[in-house]
């Protein structure tokens, strides 16, 4: 049966997965760039045909993926009605998703087409909603929330995620967007599945009792 699976959603030591003040110079937050430094260096040792564990989790993440779901600020940096449709996300021509992206908005627009077979959708549909369209959109396959810490909260309020995957940096960054603040009991029937650490990063998994 296709899953709902959440991967490498980086969070600080003191839970953070977004640093303070979002915007176009900093995406993820001031002070969270250096975080995915592990994954960034997972990537170059893939490339060069190296392994290890944080390659194994990386590739983890792309396997028997048919959709994606993501939220607004991970899309960009613009907040509010869109001043026009220029912006077509943080990748270029060819993003990295060669699926269908379901966007959560406040504000829909048209779909967008793009190089390489992703398409981004623009919904303020409920979320039971938009994974039903992103489960028929990926034929079976799973589908993955891509992110930001916001959009993987509103569906563990909802208990619809099977799988998460995170990566615990040991870093202390003392502001920005928790991930598990304010669930109330939507962590409520999940067991720590897998537990192991590499020389950069803790990482946990996450799955339904």
């Amino acid at each position: 049966m296709p899953k709902l699976r959440v991967h490498n959603l980086t969070v600080s030591l003191d839970g953070f997965a977004a640093g303070p003040r979002q915007r176009l110079e900093y995406p993820l937050g001031e002070g969270f760039e250096s975080m995915h430094e592990w994954m960034f260096a997972a990537m170059r040792d893939r490339a060069d045909g190296k392994g290890g564990i944080d390659v194994e989790y990386v590739e983890r993440s792309e396997e028997n993926i048919g959709a994606t779901i993501m939220g607004r600020n991970m899309f960009g940096p613009l907040r509010g009605p869109w001043q026009d449709e220029s912006w077509k996300g943080w990748w270029g021509d060819n993003p990295p998703y060669h699926n269908d992206v379901f966007v959560h908005t406040h504000h829909p627009r048209p779909s967008l087409t793009m190089d390489g077979g992703t398409t981004f959708h623009f919904t303020d549909e409920p979320v039971e909603t938009v994974l039903g369209r992103a489960f028929e959109a990926a034929a079976g396959q799973d589908v993955r929330i891509g992110g930001g810490a916001a959009t993987v909260q509103q569906y563990l309020r909802a208990g619809l995620i099977d799988e998460l995957h995170l990566a615990v940096v040991p870093q202390l960054l003392g502001s920005g967007e928790r991930l598990f603040d304010q669930l109330g009991d939507g962590v409520e029937g999940y067991r720590v599945a897998e537990l192991v650490g590499s020389p950069s990063v803790a990482h946990a998994r996450l799955v339904r009792r």
